[in-house]
Parts: C-alpha cells; structure tokens; sequence
C-alpha cells in the first residue's frame, strides 16, 4: 500500500538529491573531455567575461546526474510510488533530455534562434502530454468579501497555453542569465532548492498524498545536480553548462512549479502561494531586471542616434557589479545572495508567520544592499576620487 499519511520522505529527497550532486560530479569530468574532442568550445567574444577558449556542454553532466538521481527514486519504496500516481517526473525527465540534446548541438554547431525555438516548444509539448499543465493561476481581482484576488480554472487548451508561454520564458531567462562562471547553476540551485520546500509544505499540507510527490523530486534532483557541477563551473570554471544546461535548468523549474500548480489546494489558494509557485520566475525576474531596463534604454538610444539597437554590449546585471568594483567571484555571490533571499522570502511566507517572514526578508534586503554598494563608497571616498 502506498502512504499516504505519516512521517514525509524527507531522508529519501536528500539522498536523491545527494546522489544528484555525485553522478554530476563524478560525470561531468567525461563530458568536458567529450566537448573538448567534439569542438565544443566558447572562444571569447567582446561581451564575453572569460578572455581564453573554454570547453561548453556541461548541461550533459547536469542531465545525466538528473537521470541518474531519477532512476534511484523508482527503486525507493518510499518514492517509487509516486512514479505509479503522477506521470509528471517522467515527461519532465524526456523533456529535460530532449532539450539538453537539442542544446548540446548547439553548444557545438550554435543552431539559429527560430531553429532553438522550435525546440523549446516541442519539449513544452512533451511536457503536456505527460500531462504536466497548468490547472489553476491566482489572479488579483475578483475576489469577495475578505478574500482578495481568486483563482482562474483554465482550461486543457489555457493550460497548455501558459505552459508552453512559462517553458519558453523560464528557458531563455536562465540563457541569458548565464554570463558569469557559476552564475545560471547557482541560480537553478536556489531556484530549485526554494521550489522544493515550497513542495514539501504541500505535501505536508495534503497529508503525505503520492500524488504530491513530483513536484519535490522534480525540484531535488535539480538542486542537487546544480550543486555538484557547481565545483566545475564556479569561477575561474573549467567547462561552462552551454545551452545544454541553461536551457534544461530553465525547462526542470517550469515543469516542477507546473507540477506544484496541481498541487495546491483550491480553498486555500491565495497570492501568498502564487507568489512561492513562481519563485523560480520571481528570482530570474529579478536577476533580469536592470540588464532589462538597460536594454531597453540602449535601444532607445542607438535608435535616436541611428544605429542598431541589436548591437551586442556589456550591459548585464553581473557586467555592472563588475562595473561598481568587484570581483568575479563576489559579483556571483552577492546575486546568489538577492536571489536567495527572494526565492526562499517568496516561499517563507507561506511556510512560516507573515510578520516573521516580511522582517527576515527585509534584514536581508537592507543587508544585502549595503554588502553591493560598499566598492563604490569606497572609492568615493579615497582620495583624489
């Protein structure tokens, strides 16, 4: 028999994740060799940070450690039932190949963007056939009496819809989030990480129901093989994850907050919990954010002067911390920072007393402010600045 009450499979989601981190780990020292003997490799480029040739497809690694963390899970009994209720984790896997295939070709033959796009709504279909949809999403009106917002219940068509609108967005921000060394696996880490807690709340909340189960596998494994590529990635980085990786990781949390999306009962949906089901977008938003702004400032002004607004330039989130006075390595860390604390904030308030959960976030929003500002004050006031 299935449990559906009692202790959560807490020891089981570790060591899935765990075992994530070891297969990544300990594989993506092959797929470096395989990159660099297949030619995958990213010569620098003028927007580029690294200044010497670095071997891409690392995002094979990361899948690989996925699967494997995956094929352990069905051998658990604790887990494996899971499997028999929810086809999620299963056509999340199949999408999550496919388009780490699809990004490993172009890691080494850099496929057109129509071509990638193509790809990434074929693998969004995977993900709705296995019936990974959107089912339910929290909007701000319409609410009575001491309710604020209600809950839109979409359609299969609305639902494959937003599904396919949310793989396609997660997809492309984590790509163009990956620009510093340890940058796009950090991010995936948090955002996965975050994911599965809120996850995990739900399947505390529904009583231990298998039928909660994917969501949380989804999330772990995720998190898991992110941290153990990490020690290859992070700064100064021996192979970058490449479009393999980007794309995968971008893919892994859309389908596992489409899964929660499920999840979440009805009755007590509020904006609270919509908020920690897009964590993942939330932080990406975030990261994206100034870059964004930036952008589009560019545009206006290569327009106005009458050159082209597509010309490629140093106008990142992490190319400004650059900017200000640090490091490599600290600018990653301080957007590691903000990303955690808006990931795990968004997913606090659910999980935890509202007043609590606001004044941690703020701590750390005031915290994290001063440690990102503290290079330009001191060089305003050396002398001669």
């Amino acid at each position: 028999m299935p449990p559906t009450s009692g202790l959560l499979p807490i020891r089981e989601y570790i060591l899935v994740a765990l075992t994530a981190t070891a297969v990544t780990y300990l594989l993506t020292g092959v797929v470096r060799r395989i990159a660099i003997r297949v030619g995958a490799i990213a010569n620098p480029r003028a927007r580029d940070v690294h200044v010497a040739p670095i071997p891409r497809m690392g995002g094979i690694g990361i899948f690989l450690g996925v699967a494997g963390a995956m094929g352990l899970a069905h051998q658990l009994p604790a887990l494996s039932h899971g499997f028999d209720a929810s086809f999620d984790s299963v056509g999340v896997l199949l999408a999550a190949g496919v388009i780490s295939l699809i990004g490993a070709l172009d890691d080494r033959f850099e496929l057109d963007a129509w071509t990638k796009l193509a790809g990434q709504v074929m693998c969004a279909g995977i993900l709705v056939i296995f019936g990974v949809q959107w089912v339910s999403f929290w909007v701000p009106w319409g609410g009575t009496g001491a309710s604020f917002g209600s809950v839109l219940v979409l359609d299969k068509n609305q639902g494959a819809l937003l599904t396919v609108v949310m793989v396609v967005v997660m997809v492309n921000a984590m790509n163009f989030v990956d620009g510093l060394d340890g940058l796009a696996g950090g991010l995936g880490f948090i955002a996965a990480a975050a994911t599965c807690a809120f996850s995990l709340g739900l399947l505390d909340s529904s009583g231990g129901d298998v039928g909660t189960y994917p969501p949380a596998l989804i999330a772990a494994t995720l998190a898991g093989a992110c941290l153990g590529f990490l020690p290859y990635n992070f700064q100064p980085a021996k192979i970058f994850m490449g479009d393999s990786g980007s794309m995968m990781i971008g893919l892994m949390l859309a389908g596992a907050t489409t899964s929660a999306s499920g999840r979440v009962p009805y009755p007590q949906f509020s904006g609270k919990d919509a908020i920690a089901l897009l964590s993942p977008l939330v932080v990406v938003a975030a990261v994206l954010f100034v870059p964004m702004l930036d952008l589009i400032m560019a545009v206006v002004r290569r327009t106005r002067r009458g050159e082209s607004p597509f010309a490629a330039d140093k106008m990142h989130l992490h190319h400004r911390l650059l900017e200000i006075g640090h490091s490599q390595r600290r600018a990653v860390l301080l957007i590691y920072l903000w990303a955690g604390i808006l990931a795990f904030g968004a997913v606090s308030v659910t999980l935890f007393d509202d007043a609590a959960a606001l004044w941690i976030i703020g701590v750390g929003l005031v915290f994290a402010v001063v440690v990102s500002v503290v290079p330009r004050l001191r060089s305003r006031n050396q002398p001669g600045t």
